[in-house]
Parts: C-alpha cells; structure tokens; sequence
C-alpha cells in the first residue's frame, strides 16, 4: 500500500551553522582555571553552569534554526482514513499515523531530527508523549486520551486506536504539518471533535495562568455544548493539570477550580 502524500516543491538546502563563540570562550576559561591551583571549587562549578547554560542555548538556536529550514519541505499528508456512520457512510475522514510516519521519517533524518513517543496507560485512559530531537535539544508536546472502547474492538485494539490518535496529533503539534481535509476525528478517541479540541487546548496550557484563562473563556460554553460524559473528561483533565501546575508552583490551593468538585 503505497503512502498518499503532497510535498513542497524547494529544493532542500543545508542548514546554516549556529555561532558556538559563547560555549567555546568558557570552555577556554575552564581549561585555564582547571590548570590554576588558586581556583577555588566553587568557581570551577559556576562556569561548569555557565557553560551547560551556554551548550543548552546553542543547542536550541541549532534546533530552531534546523526547524525553520526544514519546515517548508513538510508533506501534506492525504487523509485516508474514515470514520463512518451507523449506515457505513463515511462521516469524516483523516491522516492515517502510517501515512504520516511513512512521509516524514526521511526527511526528519535528512535535517538532523528524531521523532518518538511516550505512553501511559491508566485505568480507561491512554497519555501520548511526542518527543522531537535534534541537535543537541528537544522539544515535548502530550495528549492524554480517554482509552477507545467504540464498535468492537477487544482491550489491544482500544488501547492501540487511542495512542494512534495521540501519535498523530502529537506530531502535528510538534512539526505543523497539515493534511487535506479537515482532521475531525475527535471520535477515535471516543469523544467528539469539540471535546478533543479542548483537551488539546488543556494540553498546551503552560502553568496556572493558561489554564485559568483557558477556563475563563471556554468552560462556559463547552459546559453547554459537551454531553455529561465528555464534560467529565474535560474536568478530569483539568483538574489533573491543574493540581501538577500547583505543585509545581509550590502553592497551597484547592485540587479543582471548579464549584461542587473539590
């Protein structure tokens, strides 16, 4: 079965390398202390740091610049999956994750980029980790899904049609790829498209500030949209990111935000 995909027409060209005179200068003054027996420990930990800090920033100017060449080569993905109604007419269609590895692998490894995964099972639940690497950094975007327990499928096929779904949204996250058509099948995941987009949404809230706008904006009208069970969910999640975000922060404060939950 051959893969379905549209690229760009550009030619590749190399990537530009990035300024390394910051790293390199504190490594020289590190090579000049080390020989130094006037030099205290100390010292010799803080341009340790100072060159980490330095190696880390090169390494994400690397990354980022390696990501703005590569970006217009991306393939547009054609949607050859299909999520069908009760007649067996198709409803909606969208990426396949085959499709979708098929095409970028290749040119992942020719800009210098690695794409993998990690997943969480949990009791009825699935987290999906998208983790893309290269040159010296990373960068991590997560879904957690509700595990797919519709039509037939046995508990392996539940299991592996929500971490699909998590594998390919991840991906279009982290890289910006498209496909043709619109990539509306919130229900692989069990839950409909308007339930999926909010919990993408939560997914990519950063700290107790974004998620707290994120609910002052969407949970009112999503509370009059979402039917009982995807709700529920979409609370779940929330609360579950809220109270990480709160731990981090080192605060003392309710588990949920919301009245009635607590």
């Amino acid at each position: 079965m051959s893969t379905q995909v549209a690229t760009q027409q550009q030619a590749p060209r190399e990537v530009a390398p990035v300024e390394t005179g910051q790293a390199a200068a504190i490594l020289s003054m590190i090579e000049r202390a080390a020989v130094n027996p006037a030099v205290d420990i100390d010292k010799m930990e803080r341009l340790f740091e100072m060159h980490r800090q330095a190696q880390a920033s090169q390494a994400r100017a690397a990354f980022d610049n390696a990501m703005a060449v590569m970006q217009p080569h991306l393939p547009i993905i054609e949607e050859r999956g299909e999520i069908k109604n009760n007649a067996g007419k198709a409803q909606s269609t969208y990426a396949l994750w085959e499709d979708i590895n098929e095409a970028l692998r290749p040119i992942l490894a020719e800009y210098g980029f690695a794409l993998s995964f990690r997943v969480k099972t949990e009791t009825g639940r699935v987290s999906v980790t998208g983790i893309l690497a290269g040159h010296g950094h990373r960068e991590e975007t997560s879904i957690d899904l509700p595990i797919d327990t519709s039509g037939s499928k046995n508990g392996v096929q539940s299991v592996g049609s929500s971490t699909s779904y998590g594998q390919r949204y991840t991906a279009k996250l982290l890289l910006n790829i498209t496909s043709r058509g619109a990539d509306d099948d919130g229900k692989a995941g069990g839950m409909s498209a308007i339930a999926e987009r909010a919990i993408a949404d939560i997914n990519t809230c950063e700290g107790l500030d974004d998620l707290r706008a994120w609910k002052a904006k969407q949970y009112d009208g999503l509370s009059k949209t979402l039917n009982a069970n995807e709700l529920r969910e979409v609370i779940a999640l929330f609360n579950r990111r809220l109270k990480a975000a709160k731990a981090a922060a080192e605060q003392r404060e309710p588990v949920s935000d919301f009245p009635g939950d607590r």
